[in-house]
């Protein structure tokens, strides 16, 4: 069969019923699939495809219409330069998270030491070895599952990085007590178990519920990791964690409070919502 064949094949398939086909979602189906641009597909419908990748493009396009996450059906996320292997293991890296990075990077000058907390598929900690000069990175998580995935994203990062991140199970900080580090960036549970029903459906019935919910107010996990990461960022060093918005607010005065905590400050994301905590260990 013909990649062309395949697309308007797929492109029925995903519709379903009564619906006009849905070409860009096959066509991001199959480029997925291949390892190819998204644009890929669409540029080479005559070339002919092997068994393995039309089984492969066949049963993804299965599942995402039974309601399974376009990355979990094809098996990779695209975050910030890499692509990664994802699975119901681990939360779907969002494109909102990438900035998580950039505020990382910013405020360490990607030096020193830094622990990614939760870090689920290792799409943070993956993002600051390729892009930083981190002497040492530690990727924590209390799933033994999702430590198994981001070992298995460290491909993702070329070989001389690799050797840089620690992995580490456990509790938000305490695999990390005794340590002195530059940052700690997080993208931790922050959910209200209250909001489960608002969530897509996609989202509450596939991905990894302790990946998401944070409690009855959605700030339990928050407020256990501002406190922690006091204990482990040096003074003067960063915690960088991404929030939700509705909460932002509640976030800045539980960090205030906190009282090892200084300059804190609440970040937009490229939409304009409130979206990420950023504060200075206090030298107090």
């Amino acid at each position: 069969m013909s990649v062309g064949e395949l697309l308007d094949e797929l492109a029925v398939v995903l519709a379903g019923d009564g619906v006009p086909p849905d070409r860009g979602g096959a066509r991001d189906l199959i480029a997925a699939v291949l390892d190819q641009p998204r644009f890929w597909p669409t540029a080479h419908r005559e070339l002919t495809l092997d068994a393995a990748p039309l089984h492969r493009a066949r049963t993804a396009a299965a599942a995402i219409r039974t309601g399974t996450p376009f990355a979990y059906a094809v098996g990779t996320a695209a975050f910030r330069h890499l692509t990664l292997q994802v699975d119901p293991r681990v939360l779907i890296p969002r494109p909102e998270t990438e900035m998580l990075v950039d505020l990382a990077l910013g405020g360490t000058g990607g030096r020193g030491t830094i622990a990614d907390i939760g870090t689920g598929s290792g799409a943070i900690a993956l993002a600051l070895a390729a892009e930083g000069k981190f002497e040492r990175i530690f990727a924590v998580d209390l799933s033994a599952d999702a430590l198994d995935a981001a070992r298995a994203n460290l491909l993702a990062i070329p070989a001389e990085k690799r050797e840089l991140i620690e992995f580490r199970q456990g509790d938000l900080t305490a695999p990390l007590a005794g340590l002195q580090l530059t940052a700690v960036v997080s993208n931790p549970p922050y959910i209200a178990l209250t909001e489960r029903d608002e969530l897509p459906a996609s989202v509450r019935e596939h991905e990894p519920a302790m990946a998401l919910f944070g409690g009855d107010d959605g700030m339990a996990v928050i407020d256990r990791l501002v406190a922690g990461a006091a204990d482990v960022v040096a003074p003067g060093g960063v915690l960088v964690i991404e929030i939700d918005s509705r909460r932002a607010q509640l976030a800045r005065t539980r960090a205030e409070t906190n009282g090892r905590w200084s300059d804190v400050q609440i970040r937009p994301d490229l939409t304009g919502r409130d979206r990420f905590l950023v504060a200075r260990r206090s030298t107090r």
